[in-house]
C-alpha cells in the first residue's frame, strides 16, 4: 500500500486505528534510537529517515540516502534497514538479536516484515536503527560501492 501523505501524521492518520497504533510504537522505537543528524520525512511513499544530500553529496537517483524507513503494507509492518544489508557481520548479528525472542524473523535483503507490533522485536530494530550516523552511513554506503 502505497501512501500518498506528504507528512507522518498524515500517513499515520490514512491508517486503521489498530495499525497506525503499532506503528506508532515502531515510530517511537527508530525515533528513539536513531542518531541525531537524520531527516525524517515521507518519501516514496513511507516514512523514511534520510541523509542530508548536503552530507552525502550526489547520489546516483538524486534522492537523499535513506538507511530507515517503515511502511504499513496491505498485510504487515515493513521496516527497511539498509545498515543491516550492506553487512554480513551487522546481518548477523540483527538476526542473533532477534531470535533471542523467539519471534519468527520475515526478513528480505533489508526489509523486516511482520502483522503486528506484538510479533516484532522491537529491541533488534531501535538497535539497528542507531547503528550508523549519518556520516558513518555514507562512509558504508560508499566503502560498499567502491
Amino acid at each position: 500500500m502505497r501512501s500518498d501523505a506528504t507528512t507522518v501524521e498524515e500517513y499515520l492518520a490514512q491508517l486503521e486505528p489498530a495499525r497506525a497504533a503499532d506503528m506508532r510504537a515502531v515510530l517511537g522505537v527508530i525515533r528513539g534510537a536513531i542518531p541525531p543528524g537524520y531527516v525524517e520525512t515521507v518519501n516514496w511513499g513511507m516514512i523514511c529517515w534520510e541523509v542530508p544530500l548536503e552530507l552525502s553529496g550526489p547520489t546516483y537517483n538524486g534522492q537523499p540516502l535513506a538507511p530507515v524507513a517503515l511502511a504499513s503494507q496491505k498485510n504487515h509492518i515493513s521496516v527497511y534497514l539498509m545498515g543491516v544489508y550492506g553487512s554480513p557481520a551487522v546481518e548477523s548479528e540483527f538476526r542473533e538479536r532477534w531470535h533471542a525472542t523467539q519471534e519468527r524473523l520475515d526478513m528480505g535483503k533489508s526489509c523486516v516484515r511482520f502483522r503486528t507490533v506484538a510479533r516484532a522485536n522491537l529491541d533488534a530494530i531501535g538497535w539497528a536503527a542507531g547503528l550508523y550516523s549519518p556520516a558513518e552511513f555514507v562512509n558504508e554506503f560508499q566503502a560498499a560501492r567502491g
